[in-house]
């Protein structure tokens, strides 16, 4: 895990990914990227892309910059590499687009979940980034100052197309040396007799060299629930969930569920899309 990206807002949300970013760099000697999407009205864009100097723009820009040097100067920050990057765009194509030319192994983002308030990295913007991203995207709900990784849950059908993603799951889990609770959720709807799922969880484990781990099937009114339920009543640091994005909403996991999750649970949420 060489470099992590996070996207700021200068909120306290934004501080809280910060946090844990911190963690995890200092743990694996990674690089932090802070990234400040700077969205200016649409005239003032016309007017930088067409090569015109406008006062008001290079004032965003530099007190955009000062803000981030305050921000790289948390001393929770001491000793790590971090790199700031102030870019003018829409915030979803800018944190696609820098997550690809810096190579980045993964997006740390602050989320308010569902408050109704429209700022950069709550709601819609978050559910963007998860719906888009092909870098694996660790949301963080609360303080990140002691984050813990001990337990990480990772709800799923257990389909062939979720055994790359869980790939870089377990890799996660091996870095941070934690037990990983593979969990079917059987509703109503998507109801499953218990030794087809146990099969199934059987059929999926036997696919990789799993030693840490355990299996459970867990029943709730509905999915999404399910996985919040489950993970409070193992007391889970983190829960892991593969996305399809907006591409296949037939499948058992699609985005939404995802969404939800970010928008609904208090722990962390990391996602990997398939």
């Amino acid at each position: 895990m060489k470099r992590i990206l996070v996207p700021t807002d200068f909120s306290e949300h934004a501080e809280d990914a910060l946090k844990v970013a911190s963690q995890i760099a200092r743990k694996n000697n990674s690089e932090i990227i802070i990234l400040h999407m700077l969205e200016l009205p649409s005239q003032m864009n016309d007017a930088i892309l067409g090569g015109a100097s406008i006062p008001e723009t290079m004032l965003f820009m530099k007190k955009a910059n000062e803000m981030l040097d305050e921000v790289s100067s948390k001393p929770y920050l001491e000793g790590i590499e971090v790199t700031e990057i102030t870019k003018i765009d829409k915030p979803i194509h800018g944190i696609t687009q820098v997550s690809k030319d810096y190579n980045v192994d993964l997006i740390i983002m602050g989320s308010h979940g569902s408050s109704g308030i429209e700022e950069l990295l709550i709601g819609s913007n978050t559910e963007k980034v998860i719906r888009n991203s092909e870098i694996p995207v660790l949301v963080i709900k609360k303080d990140g100052t002691n984050f813990n990784t001990s337990n990480i849950v990772f709800a799923s059908d257990f389909s062939d197309e979720t055994k790359k993603p869980f790939e870089k799951l377990q890799n996660f889990a091996k870095f941070f040396e934690s037990k990983i609770h593979l969990v079917t959720i059987c509703t109503p709807n998507s109801f499953k007799p218990t030794h087809e799922a146990e099969k199934t969880m059987k059929d999926f484990v036997n696919e990789f060299n799993l030693t840490n781990y355990d299996t459970h099937i867990y029943n709730d009114t509905n999915i999404e629930k399910g996985i919040i339920n489950f993970s409070n009543s193992i007391n889970a640091d983190i829960i892991g969930m593969c996305t399809h994005g907006r591409t296949a909403f037939a499948h058992f996991f699609n985005g939404s569920i995802s969404e939800g999750l970010v928008n609904h649970a208090v722990k962390p949420v990391i996602t990997f899309k398939i």
